[in-house]
């Protein structure tokens, strides 16, 4: 039996924002963001590839500028806060070597108990440490979905032809990790 070493970094909740952007009308855009991401990423010193995240996003924190919009979306119409008050993403593999700085994660993303894989371009920002001598890390992803994978299906058909909001939905994530701890964990050979 061998051992890897696993590094533990946890999102700095202050430093996290999964933004969102969707055509409305057909001919403008609109762009919001949720601002409660919570998480951890495992970093496989060894094999990068086999590094894993887990992140929570809080629906509640839904923010597009427009307070009756923003209500709307935490309804059962969109998200139903109330029966489905996370949005949970769990990665299942990474393709590319984070350390060259971009690469891919493969994940299921789970929106109103509904689970669908998805790939994110991600990209290694940098790394340092800050001025109380933590270790922190900045990673960006994007990403594309259709909305109604996950059963927000609310739409409204326009007079002029077309719908209200597009099915397409663009993620743009950033996100900071505050390094934990380096365990050495048995991997059988």
């Amino acid at each position: 039996m061998s051992n890897t070493q696993t590094t533990k970094w946890t999102i700095d909740p202050t430093h996290a924002e999964v933004g969102f952007s969707v055509r409305h009308m057909m001919i403008a855009t609109v762009r919001g963001r949720f601002g409660a991401v919570a998480g951890t990423v495992i970093i496989d010193e060894q094999n990068p590839k086999n590094s894993k995240v887990d992140a929570t996003i809080d629906v509640r924190s839904v923010d597009t500028r427009q307070e009756m919009r923003d209500n709307h979306l935490r309804s059962p119409d969109f998200f139903d806060v109330e029966q489905f008050p996370n949005i949970h993403f769990v990665s299942k593999r990474i393709e590319g070597d984070p350390r060259n700085g971009e690469f891919r994660v493969v994940g299921d993303l789970t929106i109103r108990g509904v689970t669908h894989e998805v790939a994110l371009k991600a990209t290694l920002e940098g790394e340092g440490k800050d001025p109380w001598g933590n270790e922190r890390a900045g990673f960006s992803a994007s990403g594309k979905l259709n909305r109604t994978d996950f059963g927000l299906h609310w739409n409204q058909a326009l007079e002029t032809g077309g719908v209200l909001v597009s099915d397409e939905v663009k993620l743009t994530i950033d996100v900071e990790v505050v390094k934990q701890a380096s365990v050495a964990e048995p991997v059988a050979a």
